[in-house]
């Protein structure tokens, strides 16, 4: 068995085991390997052994992986988890599925009027930046409801929810605190009407505390592929 393999069924079992501790089912959670500055043959690799959601941050990088695995496009799942800037934004309305990192109305318009009518629409999360740290993109949460209800009409696009990365913390209730938070702002938009089911929370240091606290989708990278190294990019 690959090391990809064996790191996929670790963290599958640790998400299973707090799901329990949750009181969840393992299947309410979704695992996404974050695969930039990683291979395309490290992600056929983790297809092999099951695994279809994966992350990108890097748009360049990404297409080229798309076009490598063009084969597999029927069962992969693409995710752009990286800052989206306005020249940008076509290539990633065209060739993803979703889109975990809106932090503005301009860019939601504009994913809205370039995603290809043929296309199933497009999944977007607004990224908060829920620790308030200034080196973070994001909403601030004060004006989550209001930016959402502002999106969620706009055609070709489907807000799914939340996203955030949190500051790091040293022990589990630490993790556990602001991934609540997002939970609650998530709950804020159900409560004026909104159709949302997604908090995409918790990534390698911390998806028990975020499975713990609702998350949906994990974004695991360095526990399923091992250390990036950046040099590259």
């Amino acid at each position: 068995m690959s090391d990809i393999a064996q790191h996929l069924d670790t963290v599958r079992r640790r998400i299973a085991d707090a799901a329990q501790a949750a009181g969840r089912p393992a299947a309410s959670i979704s695992l996404m390997a974050v695969s930039k500055t990683f291979s395309a043959s490290d992600v056929r690799m983790a297809h092999r052994y099951g695994q279809h959601l994966f992350g990108e941050s890097y748009l360049q990088e990404a297409l080229e992986k798309m076009t490598e695995l063009e084969d597999l496009r029927a069962t992969l799942e693409w995710h752009f988890v990286g800052p989206v800037q306005s020249n940008k934004t076509r290539p990633i309305a065209e060739h993803f599925d979703w889109v975990h990192s809106v932090d503005r109305l301009k860019i939601a318009e504009r994913l809205s009027a370039q995603r290809p009518e043929g296309l199933a629409p497009l999944n977007i999360c607004l990224q908060v930046n829920i620790s308030g740290e200034a080196s973070k993109s994001g909403l601030v949460p004060e004006e989550v409801v209001e930016v959402a209800t502002r999106i969620a009409p706009l055609p070709r696009l489907r807000l799914r929810g939340l996203m955030a990365i949190p500051e790091p913390a040293a022990t589990l209730e630490a993790q556990r605190l602001p991934h609540r938070r997002l939970h609650a702002l998530l709950d804020s938009m159900r409560a004026v009407g909104l159709d949302v089911d997604t908090l995409s929370i918790g990534m390698s240091a911390d998806f028990e505390a975020a499975v713990l606290e609702g998350a949906t989708i994990v974004r695991i990278g360095t526990a399923v592929f091992g250390e990036r190294d950046y040099a590259t990019h």
